[in-house]
């Protein structure tokens, strides 16, 4: 089973006792992927889903919230996996009409002016209802990743600005006639789950973005950690080569007292810091060290040496 799938059983099971937020959720969930069945002069509702919890959920805030008849059937999918699809049907009748005027289902109206989508509250379940009708969310364990996916441009706006008023920053894209709104941030998605009300979900994206968070750290600092160790072994390197580049041509006895000294040192040392090397220079200072180590280096260059060949 998916993760999709898992945030939306668990969205499913949330018990209500809230009219308006109940009809806000199926506003979303119904504008998001619902249909209208027109027979003579009445509409009926079709909404289809391969989610049983789901289709409860919809053929018990249907009945709880309106007058209507509903059916259900169930059939097989004809795709490989072949899943039971369940058809909620609100049969066409004049009493449907009443659901469909306070749902706007046919308003070409932007769907902030509802009534539903006045309170917090009823914006938080019709953001859950737009979930549950087209959403889908990657697994933790992959990339950060949640879309719903309408076929109306200006709903997909109307989904945007409801998640502003949470403070969630969703983008839109279209394919095709798709139009997309997007999340990609962990945090964001998180957000979004806690406001959905996918409380175990959210909890689950967390563990993994902590333990994600915890590797990239531990990466970071290893990466940086081998930076440095490079950077001093090139330049230890670079130091011996010199000093020994002059004894070859002239000699260290040539150089002065201070100049020897620093030379021998790192001779005896080659391998360690500019840092740990202090420890061995009987009270010489950093700047000290690396002044005279450069000074070498400047020798070594007038004698003749070609440093970057020497780097190779």
């Amino acid at each position: 089973m998916s993760f999709s799938n898992d945030v939306k059983n668990e969205l499913s099971r949330i018990e209500t006792n809230d009219a308006d937020a109940d009809k806000a959720e199926l506003l979303g969930l119904l504008r998001m992927s619902g249909a209208v069945i027109i027979r003579g002069m009445n509409v009926g509702i079709h909404f289809s889903t391969e989610n049983a919890a789901l289709a409860r959920r919809v053929l018990h805030m249907l009945k709880n919230n309106y007058q209507v008849q509903t059916e259900v059937v169930i059939t097989r999918s004809r795709r490989l996996k072949k899943n039971n699809r369940y058809q909620v049907h609100v049969l066409p009748a004049p009493k449907v009409s009443v659901a469909m005027n306070e749902l706007q289902l046919l308003s070409v109206e932007s769907d902030l002016k509802n009534p539903l989508l006045a309170s917090h509250n009823c914006k938080r379940t019709f953001l859950r209802g737009a979930f549950l009708g087209g959403g889908s969310i990657s697994r933790p364990a992959s990339d950060y990743h949640l879309e719903m996916v309408t076929g109306n441009e200006n709903f997909a706006q109307t989904i945007i600005k409801v998640m502003q008023s949470f403070s969630l920053r969703a983008k839109l894209t279209d394919r095709k006639n798709e139009y997309i709104v997007y999340l990609k941030d962990g945090e964001s998605i998180i957000s979004f789950l806690s406001v959905i009300g996918a409380h175990n979900a959210m909890m689950e994206l967390e563990n993994v973005r902590i333990v994600k968070e915890m590797r990239n750290n531990v990466n970071r600092a290893v990466n940086c950690e081998t930076a440095n160790l490079n950077k001093v072994v090139k330049a230890a390197v670079r130091q011996v080569s010199c000093i020994k580049y002059i004894d070859e041509h002239g000699g260290l006895a040539q150089l002065a007292p201070n100049l020897q000294e620093i030379a021998r040192l790192r001779l005896t040392h080659p391998d360690v810091s500019l840092n740990d090397l202090v420890e061995y220079a009987g009270g010489l200072g950093k700047s000290g060290i690396n002044h005279r180590l450069k000074k070498l280096q400047e020798i070594a260059v007038g004698l003749g040496m070609d440093l970057e060949k020497a780097d190779k």
